[in-house]
C-alpha cells in the first residue's frame, strides 16, 4: 500500500513517527456515460469560464471565493505553510471511552503504521490504550482540511477515524415526530420479543453486497451477448394499513422458526466441543 501522509502521533511530549494508509477499498461497479447513438465516451473538459480555453492541471491554482465572482488565489506552498500543529501531526488532545462518541460523527478510516524509529513508542501507546479501554481524540489536517479524529486499536494496528465537526452535523427537524402517538404496552412487549429473537453477535463475514453481485452477473450476461429480460414493474398500489400487533406476532414467529432451522448445527458443535473437553480432561 502507498502511504497517503507522513507525520507523527503526538500526545503530551511524546511523538511517534507514523505513516497513514487508506483502510477501505470501496467496491462497486463504475459506470461511464456514453453517447447512446455510437457508444462514444462522454468526457468533461476543464475550461476557463473567461477565455474558453481548455486548461491543463499545471495551469490550475486554488482560489477561495470571498464574495460573488471575487477570488483570492493560493499556491500549494502557501497552503502547506499554514501554521497549525495538525498539519504535521495527529495531535491527540484527550482520551475518552469509544462508546462516548456517537457514530454519526465518524467519516473515513485510515490505518496508522509506525516508522521503524517509532515502533517502541507505538507499542507503548498501544498497551496503554488497551489497558485503559479508551481511544484518543485528535486533530489532523488532511487534504486542505483540518479534521476531528479518533485514534483507536484494531488487531494491534492503530486506526485513525476522521470525524465531522459538531457544527457540520445537521440538527433533526421533522414535524412528524412532534405528533403524539399512543403505543400500547402489549405492542412494546411484542416488539421487545422480536428484538430478542433477532439478537446475535455481529458477524461481518455473513453479509455481502447483493446489489453489486447482481450487477456483476448482469454485466457478464451483457458481455456474453445474452438478451436481458426486463420484468415489467407493477404500478404501486396504495399502502395498505397493517395491524401493527399482528405484524409483530408474525415477525416473532418467523424469527423463532428461523432460529430452529439453524439450531441443530449449533447443538452439534456444542456436543463436539464437550467431547473434546471431556477427552482432554
Amino acid at each position: 500500500m502507498k502511504a497517503l501522509w507522513k507525520g507523527a502521533i503526538t500526545f503530551g511530549l511524546i511523538s511517534i513517527p507514523v505513516r497513514l494508509y487508506s483502510a477501505v477499498s470501496e467496491k462497486g461497479l463504475k459506470f461511464h456515460l456514453l453517447h447512446g447513438d455510437d457508444g462514444g465516451r462522454i468526457r468533461y473538459k476543464r475550461e476557463c469560464s473567461k477565455c474558453g480555453k481548455e486548461v491543463t492541471w499545471d495551469d490550475i491554482v486554488k482560489g477561495y471565493e470571498y464574495s460573488k465572482d471575487h477570488y483570492v488565489q493560493f499556491t500549494e506552498e502557501e497552503l502547506d505553510a499554514v501554521d497549525v500543529d495538525s498539519v504535521r501531526a495527529i495531535d491527540v488532545v484527550a482520551f475518552v471511552p469509544l462508546e462516548a462518541i456517537d457514530p454519526i460523527y465518524f467519516n473515513k478510516t485510515y490505518y496508522v503504521a509506525p516508522e521503524p524509529s517509532g515502533l517502541k513508542a507505538y507499542r507503548l501507546l498501544q498497551e496503554a490504550l488497551e489497558a485503559e479501554g479508551q481511544v484518543g481524540v485528535a486533530k489532523v489536517a488532511l487534504r486542505d482540511k483540518e479534521h476531528l479524529a479518533t485514534v483507536r486499536l484494531k488487531d494491534d494496528v492503530f486506526v485513525l477515524e476522521t470525524m465531522h465537526w459538531p457544527d457540520e452535523i445537521r440538527q433533526p427537524d421533522f414535524e412528524e415526530l412532534d405528533k403524539k402517538i399512543d403505543v400500547r404496552d402489549a405492542e412494546v412487549k411484542m416488539a421487545r420479543q422480536l428484538v430478542q429473537q433477532l439478537s446475535d453477535d455481529f458477524k461481518p463475514e455473513e453479509f455481502q453486497d447483493d446489489y453489486r453481485i447482481a450487477l456483476e452477473r448482469l454485466v457478464e450476461q451483457k458481455v456474453e451477448g445474452q438478451e436481458i429480460t426486463v420484468a415489467e414493474v407493477p404500478q404501486e398500489e396504495p399502502t395498505k394499513v397493517v395491524d401493527l400487533m399482528e405484524a409483530l406476532k408474525a415477525s416473532v414467529e418467523a424469527a423463532k422458526k428461523n432460529k430452529k432451522t439453524t439450531a441443530p448445527s449449533k447443538k452439534k458443535t456444542t456436543k463436539t466441543t464437550a467431547k473434546r473437553k471431556a477427552s482432554a480432561g
